[in-house]
């Protein structure tokens, strides 16, 4: 009797399972990733609603102009950033009061809210408020 003989196959590997994981992954990143360009913040300050935190009578005040003049409580003072850090210390040792309230005008350079807030982290002050007004007053 005579047999034929088969043609063997080739071992190989079926890629197509691997594709398709591959591809289900690719739409998975493609969906969960943002593509989200960081362009312009839109800000209107210094209004905001909300209720009174209260106890302003216990912390230093700190006004900070539209033309750049900085007083704190009541008494002007430069707007130099190391002036402007000597100036709270000097309050700091004076009253003991470890509150702040920073009042800016809207049009105020910003920078001199930041050196208003490093000024204060650095003296160790432990309550930061930043004065605003509801809207429409």
């Amino acid at each position: 009797m005579k047999f034929r003989r088969r043609r063997d196959e080739e071992p190989g590997i079926n890629l197509t399972p691997l594709i398709d994981v591959v591809f289900l992954l690719l739409i998975f990143f493609m969906v969960s990733t943002s593509f989200t360009r960081a362009t312009q913040l839109a800000v209107n300050l210094p209004e905001a609603e909300g209720v009174s935190a209260g106890g302003a009578g216990e912390s230093m005040e700190l006004v900070i102009q539209a033309n750049g003049r900085v007083k704190l409580n009541g008494t002007l003072v430069s707007s130099d950033r190391a002036a402007l850090r000597e100036a709270m210390e000097v309050e700091l040792a004076n009253t003991g009061q470890r509150a702040l309230t920073i009042a800016a005008d809207g049009d105020a350079p910003h920078w001199l809210v930041v050196s208003a807030l490093d000024a204060a982290n650095i003296l160790g002050v432990e309550q930061v408020t930043i004065a605003t007004q509801e809207p429409g007053q």
